[in-house]
């Protein structure tokens, strides 16, 4: 048997293979083996599973670890870690050889070792993914990772949280959250954006007011839009779930102005709702057109309408 896939009786086989001069890809037993770090000089460990490394690894002074808590599920959110996990690998190439693993080295260590491959030499998912699998045939992403490897390369391998996809994307894995918590929980609080009433140090030139009391309701950056055909659709004015909403605690319910309490539009996180063009959007928080108005602000104050 090779070397680098011996068995571990506990663990199964200790599996690793290079991918690259100074990264390797692999699994628990691998990481867990004294023998296999030492003989692979292995300075740098990235952990993506459920439970991190013992203390006999992590406390080593010769070790540096990272540890991501993250189940192999289509629905994790293993994009918004690309970044920090790519400068970890960056760093500990620099300095030594970085081993990168989760349970069996298919799903989620291959994903972050395929996002850094995407990066450094600026290819797409499936050029990326075939030289990694040149290495190491058992490489698998699930598909929720694969689309999260072909969103991280539509924002040019960087996050962009003003990106309209991954904005969706977001609200997506929020969705799923609700859907069995009944409340959204504390950690996707990051989805409900800042009440746009209050004073910003740069507001934005354009916003939605309440037609009724003008009160500020949201900005254009807020605005998530769907396609009608070829053009944007603007029969009903789709947003992100803002402050002002209140809708951290229940899955669906009506939009009132928090200032004059004018009906002005409905969420749903779990059904969505359906566009009079056709399209259903979901999770869904909308505005109707004809309950408020698009305006140019300056400094948040009205100048046209």
């Amino acid at each position: 048997m090779d070397a680098a896939h011996k068995l571990d009786f506990q663990l199964g086989p200790i599996s690793i293979d290079m991918i690259e001069e100074n990264l390797y890809l692999g699994g628990l037993a691998a990481a867990k083996n004294q023998e296999t770090l030492k003989k692979y000089n292995i300075t740098h460990i990235l952990t993506i599973d459920i439970c991190p490394l013992p203390r006999n690894i992590t406390e080593q002074k010769n070790l540096v670890t990272k540890f991501i808590q993250l189940s192999d599920q289509p629905k994790e959110d293993l994009l918004s870690y690309f970044d920090e996990t790519d400068l970890f690998i960056k760093e500990g190439m620099a300095k030594g050889s970085v081993l990168v693993h989760c349970y069996f080295g298919v799903s989620r260590s291959a994903t972050v070792v395929i996002a850094h491959i995407m990066k450094k030499h600026q290819l797409n998912y499936y050029e990326a993914f075939e030289k990694v699998k040149s290495k190491r045939k058992i490489v698998f992403p699930n598909l929720g990772f694969v689309y999260q490897l072909k969103l991280y390369k539509e924002m040019a391998y960087n996050i962009d949280t003003n990106n309209m996809q991954y904005k969706i994307y977001k609200l997506v894995l929020a969705s799923d959250r609700v859907r069995k918590a009944k409340i959204l929980p504390q950690e996707f609080h990051n989805v409900i954006k800042p009440d746009p009433d209050v004073q910003q140090t740069k507001p934005e030139p354009t916003v939605y007011r309440c037609r009724q009391c003008r009160r500020v309701l949201a900005t254009e950056s807020n605005r998530l839009v769907h396609q009608n055909g070829a053009e944007n659709c603007k029969e009903i004015y789709f947003v992100e779930p803002i402050a002002w909403m209140n809708v951290t605690q229940t899955v669906e319910g009506k939009l009132k102005c928090p200032k004059c309490s004018s009906k002005l539009g409905s969420f749903s996180w779990n059904s969505g709702c359906q566009c009079p063009c056709g399209a259903t959007v979901a999770p869904a928080f909308y505005l109707t057109p004809s309950k408020v108005d698009f305006c140019d602000v300056i400094k948040n104050i009205e100048t046209t309408c």
